[in-house]
């Protein structure tokens, strides 16, 4: 048995894993979770990257001696540095509103059907070209010698060595996903200096050793090395994706729902970019082909403004409110925004002209309905755009424990829903970790230590799929 501390970082909350890899054998177990809460300054809203740094040397310190330590965490969100390597400000949160218009001044220089040809990226107003495009006027970006995603960030502040692992970098809209290199055309028609990120590493490569005043604050005895794993905690959720073969689509849920196939070219049809499908690059030369859904997020604004009632209690009662009474486009940006979230769901359906849902238990099961109608309708898009039928869905990460919104994915795609493990991304960082010395084989085989390692719980599609069909054509028109 070997040990290893994955670093996973959500958009609300960081953790730090411990697995325990051997022969047939998977473990995992948290050893620290600490909350992820973004601060809103006079100049918009941070990433308190200081606390989640603090927060993963507790985490170390709390895993005990490990051989291997791996990070991942969301996308596109980046910190730069200055000359002597020290960061310049807290990183921009995603969610701010610099971006606003900012699309638009790129396509006029490079199209958007250019743009897509070129990195095969969905439209995401928080993309990072957008955000650098935005920042071009800062005398932060003026002083900047180094750009580091913020996995990169935190490895770099873990061993002094810089490096930008790729599957993250494919979210920039900067790559090429066909050559797995830098989009060198895209970058200097936009006048983005691509010097400024580090050389790009692959899930595996290694990522260099805690450094001396790391190994004392952790209490470890070093050397502790840090491999790069998928760095992207999709990328990372999809890896422990515990399918059998290739026939399969996965939903990873959480604040957000990236649901999609994964594939061994990219798909870049101007269908493809018309219908907003990402080609985002996994573990071993794989594309991820999704599309970025609301999520989570749309329930967890809710709960927030209710004051925190019991989720579980919640559910229970979503669970008797009649289906499809209304329902939202949950890929909608006009969600994108915290604040007022159940006055914003209420709003949309009043403006469709359908049953304003009022009670919370209503609000609910709007949202639920409304993902579970997305995901559908991203698993069957994803089909007819990549010629890739399915006969499985499964659903991984935090969503897992959301059992009727797994229930209800399963009857609106008309496909067995296969949900687990709920801490795919955490897995996936491992078992990249245990892959890069030997312990595991090749993905497949991943996946089959996954499937027999992990609980999983299948969910076989029932109800009327017309209802479906109904309320995907009532919101959609089509």
């Amino acid at each position: 048995m070997q040990t290893y501390a994955a670093v996973d970082l959500g958009a609300s909350s960081g953790r730090v894993m411990v697995g325990r890899v051997g022969p047939g054998s998977l473990e995992l177990t948290e050893a620290h979770r600490f909350p992820n809460r973004p601060v809103r300054v006079p100049e918009g809203l941070r990433w308190d990257i200081l606390a989640l740094y603090a927060g993963v040397l507790d985490g170390l310190r709390a895993a005990g001696q490990v051989d291997s330590v791996g990070i991942d965490s969301w996308a596109v969100d980046y910190g730069l540095l200055d000359a002597d390597g020290a960061l310049l400000g807290n990183p921009v949160h995603y969610r701010d509103p610099r971006t606003q218009g900012v699309a638009e001044r790129v396509w006029e220089t490079v199209p958007a059907a250019e743009l897509y040809a070129a990195t095969g990226l969905q439209y995401a107003p928080f993309n990072t070209l957008y955000q650098l495009t935005a920042a071009r006027p800062s005398a932060q970006l003026a002083y900047a010698e180094r750009l580091l995603l913020i996995p990169d960030l935190l490895t770099y502040w873990l061993t002094g060595e810089a490096g930008t692992e790729l599957t993250n970098a494919s979210t920039t809209q900067l790559i090429d996903p066909r050559t797995r290199d830098w989009s060198r055309d895209v970058a200097d028609r936009l006048g983005i200096d691509l010097k400024l990120f580090a050389p790009l590493r692959r899930p595996g490569d290694p990522a260099g050793l805690l450094r001396p005043h790391v190994l004392q604050e952790t209490g470890l005895t070093g050397p502790v090395p840090v491999t790069a794993v998928g760095s992207h905690d999709t990328a990372s959720a999809v890896a422990a994706v515990p399918a059998a073969g290739e026939r399969f689509a996965y939903i990873c849920t959480g604040t957000w729902s990236l649901a999609g196939l994964e594939l061994h070219a990219p798909v870049l049809t101007e269908e493809s970019r018309a219908a907003n499908f990402t080609n985002e690059l996994g573990l071993d030369g794989t594309v991820r082909f999704l599309r970025n859904i609301m999520g989570l997020w749309l329930l967890q604004e809710c709960v927030r403004e209710w004051g925190g009632p019991d989720l579980a209690g919640l559910l229970r009662d979503a669970a008797e409110v009649p289906s499809l009474r209304s329902v939202v486009d949950a890929g909608d940006t006009a969600f994108l925004a915290p604040g007022r979230m159940p006055a914003r769901i209420a709003q949309a359906c009043r403006a469709s002209g359908q049953p304003v849902p009022e009670s919370r238990a209503e609000i609910t099961r709007c949202i639920l309905d409304s993902l579970a109608l997305a995901h559908r309708r991203a698993v069957t898009e994803a089909q007819a755009l990549a010629d890739h039928p399915v006969d499985v869905v499964h659903i991984v990460g935090g969503g897992t424990r959301n059992a009727l919104l797994c229930r209800l994915t399963a009857d609106a795609c008309g496909l067995p829903v296969v949900a687990g493990p709920s801490e795919a991304a955490a897995l996936g960082n491992v078992l990249v970790q245990a892959r890069a010395r030997g312990l595991v084989g090749d993905r497949a085989a991943m996946r089959e230590l996954l499937a027999h390692t992990q609980p999983l719980v299948r969910y076989e599609p029932c109800g009327d799929p017309a209802a479906w069909e109904a309320a995907e054509s009532r919101l959609t028109g089509r």
